[in-house]
Order: structure tokens, then sequence, then C-alpha cells
């Protein structure tokens, strides 16, 4: 039945786009619920927070999503069997799971594929909203009637293209059958749309927020910020590529692996990047020495980027006006410490394996954080008259 479905079969797009909006209508009347007698300004800047709040719920339903192997759960994008909902494609499911029984395709698993794609088509509508709105209140800035925004319209403009890639790397995620490195793409994407709109949260604080939220770091701490967040991006990475190869068991004990400080591993094969899932370019199944090589690396830079991080937090402790930045680290760190370990010794639970992936995006939200509180707010460009700062921050 999966053989003969069109991997792409646009006719449910519109419903589907239609449950999208009709998700986001509960954000954003609670947005405006809850501010609507406050400025524009105001409602913008809580569309933003809440915005960011629901993308990390998206990227730990995305994580839930390939844990239970529900990535194929209906076979073609952007619906399911051409319908726009499990409910339409029942027959169709219910004659791939009798042909198997423990395959991708069951009626469970095509209810959270596509409750996935509804969640992130809500997502989407948001910040379609947010790009819109933000443009609206600059047009009329500049006519003198409504205030300025305190960022640049860009920030939400460039988030919007980059949910629509997002989008193209979760179809090409289901049309090339959870093909390794499009699915390690679209883990890292989830978390670069986190880092942007944590950027535009971090602007609006800064404007309107309580004065502990932006605390400013000294500008000497920037290089360390940015060494964080490079570090957590290459962690992200093997992290990412351990999780779409399904390496998390090769090693099952701690801290050694296999009763060895260094089994023997592939790096060569492991990291052929770009293949099919449990095979090789040339046909040929994937080593376990292969998928050994890939957890061990991420174990190894797992180390280094702890360290580095640990050594952040401690000397943000040390600082009254960034203590709170550095508590939150040091939790994060703890919380990341804890689940990585219960992956590996605990045999992947579900809980640990979830919180791993939201651990590093939460770490990727505190960082960017720290780096936009490192950043004064004003620059030489900010004496042109309605320049911005390189942050995109109002003049």
């Amino acid at each position: 039945m999966t053989d003969t479905q069109p991997l792409y079969d646009l006719a449910p797009i519109a419903e589907i786009m239609l449950l999208g909006l009709v998700i986001a209508l509960g954000p954003l009347a609670w947005v405006w619920v809850r501010n609507r007698r406050s400025s524009p300004m105001r409602r913008l800047q809580a569309l933003t927070v809440l915005t960011l709040f629901l993308t990390f719920d998206l990227v730990l339903f995305g994580a839930f999503t390939r844990l239970t192997d529900s990535g194929l759960g209906c076979p073609d994008w952007p619906g399911c069997y051409g319908s726009a909902s499990p409910v339409g494609a029942r027959a169709e499911i219910a004659a791939a799971q009798e042909a198997m029984p423990t395959g991708p395709v069951t009626h469970g698993k095509a209810w959270v594929e596509m409750i996935h794609r509804y969640l992130a088509t809500g997502v989407g509508v948001l910040i379609i909203v947010l790009t819109v709105s933000s443009w609206v209140q600059q047009r009329r800035a500049l006519r003198g009637a409504a205030e300025a925004p305190p960022l640049s319209p860009w920030w939400p403009t460039v988030t919007l293209v980059w949910v629509c890639l997002q989008g193209a790397f979760g179809a090409l995620t289901v049309t090339m059958k959870l093909f390794p490195a499009i699915v390690t793409l679209h883990l890292l994407g989830g978390y670069v749309l986190l880092g942007l709109l944590a950027v535009q949260a971090a602007l609006w604080a800064r404007e309107y927020g309580p004065r502990s939220a932006v605390a400013a770091v000294p500008t000497v701490l920037r290089t360390g910020v940015v060494l964080a967040l490079v570090l957590l991006a290459l962690q992200a990475s093997s992290g990412a590529w351990v999780s779409t190869n399904y390496a998390v068991l090769a090693c099952s004990e701690f801290p050694m692996c296999q009763g060895n400080w260094w089994p023997q591993m592939d790096f060569d094969h492991g990291f052929q990047i770009w293949r099919p899932l449990g095979y090789l370019r040339d046909g040929s199944h994937i080593s376990f020495q292969a998928l050994t090589a890939i957890h061990v690396t991420h174990r190894l830079l797992a180390a280094v980027t702890l360290a580095a991080l640990a050594i952040l937090a401690y000397y943000l402790l040390t600082r009254p006006a960034q203590r709170h930045h550095g508590r939150a680290l040091a939790i994060l760190l703890a919380l990341q410490l804890a689940t990585g370990l219960s992956n590996v010794v605990l045999d992947w639970p579900m809980v640990a394996a979830i919180l791993h992936t939201g651990g590093a995006g939460a770490l990727t939200v505190v960082l960017v954080r720290l780096l936009v509180a490192s950043y004064p707010n004003s620059s030489p460009i900010s004496a042109v008259p309605g320049g911005t700062t390189p942050l995109g921050l109002r003049a």
C-alpha cells in the first residue's frame, strides 16, 4: 500500500493549513485577552515570547515523534494517504498495519505524525502574524502614527523564511525515508528557530521587561559565550547524529563502552554523511563498529562542552548581575548530564531522551539571551536617525 502512495500529495494542503490556523487562534486569542489594554508593542512582545514557548514545545513533540518511530506514520506529505487526517485514511493505514504489524505505519503512529504537522503549521501561522504585525507597526511608525518597534521587522521575516525551510526539511524527512542527514538537519533547524525567537524575545525584554532580565554581560564575556554556542552546536549535531542513526545503545555502560575505554570503532563509515538509514553508500549495512564510533564521538564532545559551559556557569554565578543566567546554565547542565547518562544505562527511556533534546534547546535559548545581553544598548550606527544596532535595536 505504501509503495503505490505518491510521496507528495498536495490535495489536503488547504485543510491542513486551515487546521493550523485554527490551532493558532487559541494562542492569538490568549495574547489579545491578556493584553487587550496594552499597547501594540506589548502585544507583539507577548506574542513573541509565547511563540518561543510553543516552538520549544514543538521541538519536544518532534523528539517524541522521532523516538516513537512515528516519522513515517504517514508515508506521504503533507497529509496522510492524501487525506488531511488519519480518519480519512483508516482503510489505507489498516491495510499497511496488517501487512506489517510492527512496521512504520500504524494508527497510533499516523496520529503522532499528523499532530506534529498540525502543531508545526500552527507555529508557522504565529510567525506569519509576528512578521506581518511587525512590518505594519514599522510602516505606521515611519508615518509618525505609532511607536516604532524596538527591533527590526527583518528579525521575524528571517524567522518566517527559516520556518518555511524547516517545513521543507520536514517534508524531506518523510519522502526520503528518515535519511539521517536530513533528519539531523531538521532537528538542528529547530534549535536555530529557537535561537532566532530567543534573540527577538531578548530584544523585547531589553525594551519592556524587568531590568534583571537584561542585565548586561561584560563585553569580554562575549567571546566566551560565542565559543559556548559553537561547542553546543557541535554537541547538538553529534547528538542528533547519534539519535537519527539509533546509535544510543551502541554503548550500554558508563564511563567505559563495551567493557573497554576505547572499543573497536569505524569512524570512516560512522561519519559517512550522505547515505540511507542503516546502510552505507554502497548498499551494505552499517556496522556496529561504525555506530560505536558515532556514540563515542558524542561522549568526547560532551565532556569538552560540559567543561566549557560549567566554567561559564561558575563565572556567571560569581557576578550578582548575571547570577540568574549562571543558575539556569548550571541547572540545565545537570539535567543534560543526568538524562544523557540515563539514556545509556537505562536503555534509552523515553522521558530522558525527550528531556535531553529539550535541554539542548533550553541551553540554546539561555546562551542566545546571554549573547544579546553582551551588546550595549547603543552603537556608532545609532547616531544615524532611524538607524539600528547590529542586533536590530531601534536607534
